[in-house]
Formats: C-alpha cells, sequence, structure tokens
C-alpha cells in the first residue's frame, strides 16, 4: 500500500471524470464508467473519484464517473440507462434503491455488460440482478457490530442521524445498531436531511426532547459534521457517547479531540479502486474472484489515526 499512497500524493489534484489512461501498454482500448447516487454536493465521493483515477491509470483503462447532480434516484436510473445505451466493458454502480435500479441494472446486463455493484447494495440483491459480484461494506453487519461495541460500552438508548433516508440498504445500519444494543429502533431514527443548518437543528431538536439519550450515531461526513456543531453548541462534545460511519477532515479531527468515540471506515478507496482491477483482468484473461470483496467496516479509534488522519477525505 505504501506505493500506492506515494503515487497518489503525487497527484495535484482529485481526478474528475472521465479519467483516461494506458500506463501499462495495453491497446484494448477498455472502458468503464462508474455510476453513484451521490449528489455533486457530497464530498466523500473525492475518495472514489480518486480510487477510479489509480485503476484507470495502474491497469491501462479508460474509467468514467457519473452522477445524478442532486442525488435524485430517478435520475440516477437514466443514467444507468444511458450509460448502458454506449456500450462500455463495463459498468459498477451503487445499490441504493432495488425498486428503483434493478430494472436498469438488469438491463444493462441483459444486454451483455459486465457490472459490479460496489457500496450500496447487498450480495444477495447483486445476485438478483446478475452482477458479477458486491464490493462493498455490509450495511446491516457493521451496524451491528457498531451496537455491539456501544452496548460494551454501557450505552442502552441512542439517535440514529439519517442524511440518505431513501437510501434503505444505508439505513440498514441503523438497524444493525439498534440490534446489537438490544433495542427496538423505533423512532430512534431521524431523518435529518443533507442541508447543513437543518440537520444541527434537527439533532439539537431531538436531543432538547430526549435529554435521556445515551449516543448519536452519524452515518457519514454530511450528517457527523453538523452534529459535531450541535453537540458542541448544546455542551455535550465529549460527554455524549457519540459514533460514526465512514471518515472525513472534521470526523478525525473529533476522534482526535475526543468528540466521536470511533468512525467506521468502509474504506470506500477499495470500493472503487478494486471493481476496476476486477473488471480489467476479467475482460483480458477472464479470471474473477470466487467470492464478493467486503471492503469494512473497521474501527478508527483516536489511538489508531496515523495515516487515517493524513489522507481523510481523499484517500480513507
Amino acid at each position: 500500500m505504501k506505493s500506492i499512497f506515494t503515487k497518489l500524493m503525487l497527484t495535484a489534484a482529485v481526478v474528475t471524470a472521465p479519467f483516461m489512461a494506458s500506463a501499462d501498454g495495453h491497446s484494448d482500448d477498455l472502458t468503464y464508467i462508474l455510476v453513484s447516487h451521490a449528489p455533486d454536493s457530497d464530498s466523500w465521493w473525492n475518495t472514489i473519484k480518486n480510487g477510479i483515477a489509480l485503476a484507470g491509470d495502474q491497469m491501462g483503462v479508460t474509467v468514467e464517473y457519473r452522477n445524478p447532480p442532486t442525488g435524485d434516484l430517478a435520475d440516477m436510473a437514466r443514467i444507468i440507462e444511458q450509460a448502458a445505451a454506449s456500450q462500455p466493458d463495463g459498468i459498477i454502480t451503487t445499490l441504493a434503491d432495488y425498486d428503483v435500479l434493478a430494472g436498469p441494472i438488469t438491463a444493462a446486463v441483459d444486454q451483455g455488460i459486465d457490472v459490479i455493484i460496489m457500496n450500496s447494495g447487498t450480495p444477495e440483491q447483486t445476485r438478483e440482478v446478475g452482477a458479477l459480484m458486491f464490493v462493498g461494506q455490509p450495511e446491516y453487519d457493521a451496524g451491528l457490530a457498531a451496537g455491539q461495541r456501544a452496548k460494551g460500552d454501557g450505552v442502552e438508548s441512542f439517535v440514529c442521524v439519517n442524511h440518505v433516508i431513501s437510501n434503505t440498504v444505508v439505513g440498514e445500519r441503523c438497524r444493525g445498531f439498534a440490534d446489537g444494543l438490544g433495542v427496538d429502533l423505533g423512532d430512534s431514527m431521524i431523518d435529518s436531511g443533507q442541508d447543513p443548518a437543518e440537520i444541527k437543528n434537527r439533532v439539537t431538536a431531538y436531543l432538547t426532547a430526549n435529554p435521556e439519550t445515551d449516543a448519536i450515531l452519524t452515518l457519514g461526513p454530511t450528517s457527523a459534521d453538523p452534529t459535531i456543531l450541535a453537540v458542541q453548541e448544546m455542551g455535550i462534545a465529549g460527554d455524549i457517547y457519540f459514533g460514526t460511519f465512514d471518515l472525513g477532515t472534521e470526523i478525525v479531527k473529533g476522534i482526535k479531540d475526543g468528540t466521536i468515540q470511533w468512525g467506521i471506515d468502509q474504506q470506500p478507496f477499495l470500493q472503487a479502486y478494486l471493481p476496476v482491477v476486477v473488471l480489467a483482468n476479467y475482460d483480458r484473461y477472464g479470471v474473477l474472484p470466487g467470492n464478493n470483496i467486503n471492503s469494512g467496516p473497521g474501527f478508527v479509534t483516536a489511538d489508531a489515526l496515523g495515516k487515517v488522519e493524513e489522507f481523510a477525505g481523499e484517500f480513507r
């Protein structure tokens, strides 16, 4: 990994799509398209862009990144259809909502396009749409592990701040956390939206109305960053148990100063990098891993920041 990070640090800026490369001399002109559900405002996906940039460079293939600018899933479905119509050698896509996206993904597979599901979705859903494999973090299992850890730390109640309520798979993190604690999810999951000011207000309102709440669980930087501000303004930073999914600059600062107990790293870099490598080797040599690839979860705490702090928001 040292050589990978060294090469990444030589990159002057985050590479945007399309990213074209032929560094290793291959002349088979392979083209892949990665379609995500993320809106343009979600900086967490910069790591995904860096992952496909490096993989494209190393494998000598063209990789394009496409997404719905506002995060609208119906728009994402159309983008998948457009990607399939261009007949790429492969499509890498999230499966943020099975009901909305299964149709266009299955249609792409039926056209003979190799598909890998990454980040959002499940291995079961991956099989149902006919994709080659799933690369990502099993969301329920990650939430369960987080809940069991929090239970061991004495937590009995929590609020889950869900900024992507339409993404039912991500919501499994909240359900897993509740099951890990051994409590009902009930009203403990709030739909925070994605506006930072509104997230801060809704978290503040919930904690004010439910002062007995032991813990906060956020699902990524979009919800974690405003929640950090909320607990700071309420004067409870470091007193209320705070765990989060994913990493980012403010999250790492929060772990370092004691506001956040841990962050769960699903390693988005690998979620983007590995599918490109797998598809290129599958197209060229017919080799394919026999199982899905779990990229997480891994707990990041204050005593294990190291390179995580150095690369948070870019490659971690």
